[in-house]
């Protein structure tokens, strides 16, 4: 990012050591824009925590300067910057003495809004993150899913412009977690924070940033990239070995389907006479087709063998597909749908409208052209390269 770009957070050569002389992180500087997800990864120890600590001076830098929303936090008031920033933490701190709602409604009530505006504030997140029924709710009657809920939505109570999130998903089991990380790419879809977040797991970091920070011991960093940069284009011999040599497969989970990936097999449609969708496939030399209704929405598909003859319509003889996806949806989705069906391609759809499938073929050029592009910075639609399906 061109530092002289607005950002919501900045950090310019900031260091922090201990009173023991350990150096937790030494001369760090990046940007984060204006409603960016950054997720701060790296090994135990190297800084990651401390760093997001000092932007809200729970842990107060000792060089360099850092700066929310324009302002150096070393000239504001610590507990006012504190209640401009959202924060929530792996075991998520709630009041046990109090309900849910009265949880969401602590910062609110801090700043001295009114009864009105804090109970529509507080009804809207619960809301938000689905847990309006729970709101006289105790934190022990909650599930480890729904208590980290009630934490993000206490941290988005007073609409801070920033959030910061350490580790908040990594004290429940692998299930909750996958599913409060849907929810919270959800959530900032709809409500766009500025959010630094703080994990050790490289899966996730990739998943729920759209810029990542590698760290190495001592602080330093070592990349600040996007996601799909991370796990193509490793900025150094560290990163590499931290993403692991199975970073092509984690990839799969970052890089979205584009229609410029997709094959495009011949097409017949439901009301369509069996003769004319046989000879047209012959015509073709093609094996199969897809099946579309009248408004091209995916039916399913037929093989050249099965169209047959007469006046029956194709609508007899169609099979159903199951393996679809969403245009936009990741690669790693689209195989796992082709997996799970046990199918030679999946289908991709915008809306109800079919455009086009994703063959393992196709996948593959995909996933390479993306790796093309951010190594040769040609953005990935002028990406040319040899097709392996020819």
């Amino acid at each position: 990012m061109d530092r002289s770009e607005e950002s919501m957070i900045r950090l310019d050569h900031v260091r922090k050591q201990f009173p023991d002389g350990t150096v937790a992180v030494e001369d760090l500087s990046f940007d984060v824009a204006e409603g960016d997800v950054v997720t701060l990864v790296g090994p135990s120890g190297c800084g990651k925590t401390t760093t997001m600590k000092m932007v809200n001076r729970l842990i107060e830098p000792t060089g360099g300067t850092i700066t929310v929303d324009g302002q150096n936090i070393m000239r504001t008031n610590a507990v006012e910057l504190r209640r401009r920033i959202g924060y929530v933490i792996q075991n998520v701190g709630l009041f046990p003495h109090q309900t849910v709602r009265d949880n969401v409604a602590t910062v609110p009530k801090l700043l001295g809004w009114d009864r009105k505006r804090t109970s529509a504030r507080v009804t809207e997140l619960l809301t938000l993150v689905g847990l309006e029924e729970h709101a006289n709710r105790y934190p022990s009657q909650l599930s480890g899913g729904q208590r980290q809920r009630v934490g993000v939505a206490r941290a988005l109570a007073a609409d801070p412009p920033v959030l910061l999130m350490d580790e908040p998903f990594g004290a429940v089991d692998p299930i909750v977690r996958e599913r409060l990380q849907g929810e919270f790419r959800r959530l900032m879809q709809e409500v766009r924070k500025t959010v630094l977040f703080v994990t050790h797991d490289l899966d996730e970091a990739v998943l729920l940033g759209n810029k990542v920070a590698v760290f190495s011991q001592g602080g330093k960093l070592e990349q600040y990239d996007p996601p799909t940069t991370i796990l193509g284009a490793p900025a150094t011999p560290f990163v590499a070995d931290f993403v692991g040599s199975d970073r092509g497969l984690k990839r799969l989970s970052v890089t979205p389907i584009d229609v410029a990936d997709l094959v495009h097999p011949p097409v017949v449609h439901l009301n369509d006479r069996s003769a004319d969708a046989t000879a047209s496939l012959r015509k073709a030399g093609a094996r199969w087709a897809v099946v579309l209704d009248d408004n091209d929405g995916l039916h399913g598909w037929i093989a050249a063998d099965d169209a047959g003859n007469g006046d029956g319509a194709v609508a007899g003889r169609a099979q159903r597909m199951n393996a679809w996806v969403p245009v936009g949806a990741s690669l790693k989705r689209a195989f796992s749908e082709m997996l799970q069906h046990d199918a030679g391609w999946v289908a991709v759809l915008d809306g109800e409208r079919f455009v086009g499938v994703l063959t393992p073929s196709a996948l593959h050029e995909a996933l390479r052209r993306s790796v093309e592009s951010d190594a040769t910075g040609v953005d990935r639609d002028l990406v040319e390269m040899d097709s392996i399906t020819d």
